[in-house]
């Protein structure tokens, strides 16, 4: 996704931080707080940039999971289903005088109401497997959707209007 805005990462790390939400912890602090943390735990050289982001998929104030069974993919899509939720997309980057600077985005998104047989079609592609929510905006799933609100590529996964900011205020020379 960054090449779409020009940038190349000279590297790219998956740093390995605790993502369990705290108790009480809402879905936009949620996801603040692990783009922050991940942006901290990546060791940065003197004068890098680092560039972290994290996506949350939301329904009222419950944070939901990753899809890691496909037992949990099916909940989730069954819980989606019909109504609208909510993507948190958090950015952090830390320029190269170790400033941090956060974006957060928030995004509606509205599935149609899934028959069974779309849910398992769905998930017997193993396309949404690990995903946030247990679907990939950007794949199969697009064609459920009734309508988006915000931002498409912060559903993917990286706001690219609002990192392309926060990386030109971090001083990298973006045309």
């Amino acid at each position: 996704m960054l090449a779409r805005i020009g940038v190349t990462p000279d590297r790219i790390e998956s740093p390995d931080i605790d993502e369990s939400p705290l108790k009480g912890e809402l879905p936009r602090a949620y996801a603040l707080r692990l783009a922050q943390g991940k942006a901290r735990a990546v060791h940065r050289d003197q004068g890098e940039v680092v560039l972290a982001g994290d996506t949350t998929v939301a329904v009222g104030r419950r944070i939901l999971p990753p899809a890691d069974t496909e037992a949990v993919q099916r909940k989730l899509l069954a819980l989606l289903s019909g109504r609208r939720h909510r993507c948190i997309s958090a950015i952090c980057v830390i320029d190269a005088a170790g400033q941090v600077r956060t974006r957060t985005v928030e995004t509606i998104v509205t599935f149609k109401r899934l028959t069974e047989a779309e849910i398992d079609a769905y998930v017997a592609s193993g396309e949404g497997l690990g995903k946030a929510g247990g679907y990939a905006i950007q794949g199969r799933a697009e064609a459920l959707i009734r309508a988006v609100a915000g931002s498409h590529s912060g559903v993917i996964g990286l706001p690219l209007f609002e990192t392309r900011a926060l990386l030109k205020a971090a001083g990298l020379p973006l045309g």
